[in-house]
């Protein structure tokens, strides 16, 4: 009985609170003559956190969405998240946001998004096998690892989030897996992929690396 009360609670006095706190920060750090460097001090210092970013996106969606119309859209985001959802809770993510046909997810581990990532590539193969090709869920995955500031459940913000979304948005492709410098860093002792350079590097990482996983048995 005690668990429903608490959970409720949670969700309905713990962000509000955050979140006025940082707005008091937000409108000192607005007024002419504050000390910027020590209120960002106190932001980083009550919202800073250590998480692993993964941001999603449908490879080719928009094309297949001109060619085959809004319903033909909605049934691929739905089937995208039928495919992986259960893969993000099952490796333990945490989906903060959706939007249009992307998710943003954190992860605690990085080797676990890493590995999240690459259940759902396997995922996503398997689906494809007996999809026409306009019905495939063709997805490709931007990986970050490093300090961000987090507010609650909803929002993330920080520079490895900026590179994942931009890997995962717009430099990447169909089936890959691209990650940030810090992100490699942190898992290139697990063994679970190697890593090649990516050509094109976005603002924010000194290198952008490609992870190549191995295939599904």
């Amino acid at each position: 009985m005690l668990n429903h009360v608490l959970l409720p609670l949670t969700h309905s006095v713990t962000y509000p609170a955050m979140q006025q706190r940082l707005n008091k920060l937000l409108a000192e750090r607005a007024r002419p003559g504050s000390d910027k460097q020590q209120i960002d001090a106190q932001i980083w210092e009550l919202f800073g956190e250590e998480w692993a970013v993964m941001f999603t996106d449908l490879a080719g969606f928009s094309r297949n969405t001109e060619a085959f119309g809004i319903t033909h859209f909605l049934q691929v985001i739905y089937e995208s998240f039928r495919l992986f959802i259960p893969v993000i809770e099952q490796m333990g993510g945490i989906l903060l946001k959706v939007e249009g046909d992307s998710m943003l997810v954190i992860f605690r581990n990085a080797q676990s998004a890493l590995r999240c990532a690459i259940a759902m590539q396997h995922a996503a193969s398997a689906y494809n096998i007996s999809r026409d090709e306009s019905e495939k869920v063709l997805v490709s995955i931007g990986l970050g690892w490093g300090r961000v500031l987090k507010f609650g459940d909803q929002d993330v913000y920080g520079q490895e989030l900026n590179v994942a979304c931009k890997l995962g948005e717009d430099l990447g492709e169909n089936g890959q897996i691209q990650c940030s410098d810090a992100f490699r860093t942190r898992v290139k002792d697990a063994h679970l992929v190697r890593f090649r350079k990516a050509k094109t590097t976005p603002r924010g990482t000194r290198q952008a690396w490609i992870a190549d996983y191995p295939p599904t048995k």
